[in-house]
């Protein structure tokens, strides 16, 4: 692992450990707690109305099912859940921010009453939103209860010196007859009204609030993941969703490669090996006239045969460098560093080599890296830094030029960033205006 990889992630734990202190005296002030306590206030009403819809509905279906009702009944209390489910992922959006993408449409194989019932009861997904109908009204009631009674009694004791003038005196309330071992008695007053009780009762209040503040937040990722997991996209059309996508990024960066191949030979070689053979016919035919001549421009063909040979080498670096296949990451990511405009240190730290289509990305990605480096950062050094680490290929590619970069839609890091996210990376970009400029970038391993 790069060096100076782990000291930037102490910093950030002790900045975030820091900053809880603060954050838990504002928790009960913020709306984001007042929204999620009006999120649990309501999920007892409307999940009540949802269980009993759900259970009279179910109960009723199956009760039918010795007729040919029963099965529409059913279909229509799923159809049903499904409408609540909307109005719950839209709730959540509104009072969590917890943005849910609705589940995959129901896809009828034809028209028809009887097509609708059998995709409605086939869907894994009505009947997950059945299951968040049963599910949720007792856990909205068990939140109303606890949340409710903790966060009320909080704020009534906070609140206390504000409102303790409107109970009665100790004048005015006969006391209490406290009878002890038969020396006397004590009479005591039932209400907090000496300066030490009011303030005890005022600092108990504060704990108890800025606790109910933490207890709602607790509750409310409850029911994020309740919300997420039965009234969301199943995690199988979600990964047919991302394989779709990331075939597409696939296919369009296949395309563009053989596009810039294409430019590469048409622009290049092929134009200079055209020219060349004209060259050589001229010669040819001066050969006789005059054969000075035609040495000079054989000797000048020869010089662009070379130069046509290392664009070649060049463009076939450019598909699949023969370093990467023989000797790996190590030795081709010091090639590509040979060619940067500034210093680079190269420290890879792989005990085997991953999968090749993986060690070829890894290489592009630092290639195209060091390219941008050269042209943009304005740096005097850079660093690659290769490691494994949980089954992943981690990259860094560093340097102290300008910083300012960033993955934005249109800019190179943004495709980069597309071809990583097509075969399960990732690319981190970390780069203030001034620098320094920090690209991480992590890929799985897949041996």
């Amino acid at each position: 692992m790069a060096t100076d990889f782990r000291p930037e992630r102490r910093d950030r734990h002790e900045h975030d450990r820091n900053s809880i202190v603060p954050s838990a005296l504002r928790a009960p002030f913020e709306r984001r707690t007042w929204r999620e306590y009006g999120y649990h206030l309501l999920s007892l009403p409307i999940s009540a109305l949802l269980f009993a819809f759900a259970i009279t509905t179910l109960s009723l279906g199956a009760g039918l099912l010795v007729t040919f009702i029963g099965i529409p009944v059913l279909a229509a209390a799923l159809a049903g859940c499904r409408g609540f489910g909307a109005l719950e992922r839209s709730r959540a959006r509104a009072l969590l921010h917890h943005d849910v993408a609705a589940p995959e449409p129901l896809r009828p194989r034809s028209n028809g009453m009887l097509a609708w019932v059998g995709a409605v009861l086939k869907s894994g997904t009505s009947w997950r939103n059945l299951l968040y109908a049963v599910l949720h009204f007792p856990w909205a009631l068990i939140s109303f209860v606890v949340l409710t009674t903790f966060w009320i009694t909080g704020w009534t004791l906070l609140l206390y010196p504000l409102w303790q003038w409107t109970l009665p005196t100790f004048g005015d309330q006969p006391g209490i007859q406290l009878y002890g071992d038969g020396s006397g008695s004590e009479e005591r007053s039932l209400f907090l009204d000496t300066p030490l009780e009011i303030a005890m009762a005022s600092g108990t209040g504060l704990a108890v609030v800025l606790v109910s503040a933490w207890m709602i937040r607790g509750f409310s990722y409850v029911d994020r993941v309740m919300v997420s997991g039965l009234l969301g996209p199943s995690s199988l059309a979600t990964r047919v969703v991302e394989l779709e996508s990331d075939r597409g990024v696939v296919v369009d960066t296949a395309a563009a490669d053989l596009r810039r191949i294409e430019r590469d030979l048409h622009d290049g070689a092929q134009a200079r090996l055209v020219a060349l053979a004209m060259d050589l016919g001229l010669a040819k035919e001066k050969l006789l006239e005059d054969p000075d001549a035609a040495a000079a421009m054989v000797d000048e063909a020869h010089g662009e045969v070379k130069i046509a040979l290392q664009e070649l080498r060049d463009l076939a670096r450019g598909i699949h460098p023969a370093v990467l296949t023989d000797r790996g990451l190590d030795a081709a990511l010091s090639s590509v560093a040979s060619r940067c405009t500034v210093p680079v240190a190269v420290d890879v730290d792989l005990a085997e080599r991953p999968a090749a289509a993986i060690e070829g990305i890894a290489y592009f990605t630092v290639s195209e890296l060091l390219q941008n480096i050269s042209k943009h950062a304005q740096a005097s050094r850079a660093s690659v830094d290769v490691w494994q680490s949980q089954g992943r290929l981690m990259l860094q590619v560093s340097d102290d030029g300008r910083g300012g970069a960033n993955a934005s839609t249109g800019s190179g890091l943004a495709g980069l960033a597309e071809r990583l996210d097509a075969v399960d990376g990732i690319l981190a970009v970390d780069s203030p205006v001034g620098g320094p400029t920090r690209v991480t970038a992590e890929l799985p391993w897949r041996r």
